[in-house]
């Protein structure tokens, strides 16, 4: 067993137990970046099983507060999982994870495929079918979300659940970068933000994305969903919460925690 093999096996015990793990930065120094994504490939394949499969990307790491906590210069991504992905309205039970927290983004849907290197923020925005409102459910199955570029790299970015809004709104006349954003919980707001907080135009991070799954033979094909990235700092959630995003233009999307 290869070592991606070894820590991407402990990583997946640890989703199942819900029983979270010391650094992969500690007990494992010697990780790089390029160590991570295989071990990230590792799990997917661990997560997926028979049934599962990709349907999209997640981009982390979007925002310049986040990179500078990071000491890193560019985002991550993660693969979106069939089985973790849900409708809006959905009821998520709180018990299957370790230390939960959301946050809202707007998500892009893909008619045409792209795959770098090269890839242009024209020509992302030609692929793009158009954004739906989402809000994205951040886990660690790192202790303390004690978290290094190669701990949320190798543990799905960090990726636990992805709720979509009921609608797809088609791109063409408005600009992602402007769109706006209120999250709530349990009714009191708790943050608002706009698209060019990620990577400061969103479909530039698609762009981005497309480029960075180059190297290892990857690329975004049609139907693919993109998660563009956190529009403002996450928070946590518990058991009762209520949480909704509205977007302008794009409408409204809400999760229940159980």
């Amino acid at each position: 067993m290869t070592i991606h093999e070894q820590v991407a096996a402990r990583l997946h015990e640890a989703w199942l137990t819900r029983t979270p793990m010391d650094p992969l930065t500690t007990t494992n120094p010697e990780l790089e970046v390029e160590d991570a994504y295989r071990i990230q490939q590792q799990l997917v394949q661990l997560l997926m099983g028979k049934d599962g499969r990709i349907v999209g990307y997640k981009l982390g790491l979007t925002s310049r507060p986040m990179q500078q906590l990071l000491g890193v210069d560019q985002p991550d991504y993660g693969p979106l999982l069939s089985n973790l992905v849900f409708d809006d309205g959905v009821e998520i039970d709180l018990s299957r994870y370790i230390q939960p927290k959301v946050e809202a983004e707007i998500a892009f849907q893909l008619e045409r495929p792209l795959a770098g290197p090269g890839v242009t923020t024209s020509q992302a925005a030609l692929a793009i079918a158009g954004a739906v409102p989402a809000i994205e459910m951040v886990d660690s199955r790192i202790r303390d979300w004690k978290i290094k570029l190669v701990d949320t790299i190798s543990d799905l970015a960090s990726s636990a659940a992805t709720v979509l809004g009921p609608r797809v709104v088609r791109t063409a006349g408005w600009d992602p970068r402007l769109v706006g954003m209120v999250v709530a919980r349990n009714g009191e707001t708790m943050a608002t933000g706009a698209g060019a907080a990620a990577l400061g135009n969103p479909v530039a991070a698609v762009a981005w994305l497309a480029n960075a799954l180059a190297p290892f033979g990857g690329g975004l094909e049609p139907g693919h969903l993109v998660m563009t990235g956190a529009l403002h700092a996450a928070f946590p959630v518990a058991s009762g919460d209520v949480v909704r995003a509205d977007f302008d233009r794009l409408g409204p999307v809400t999760v229940r925690f159980k």
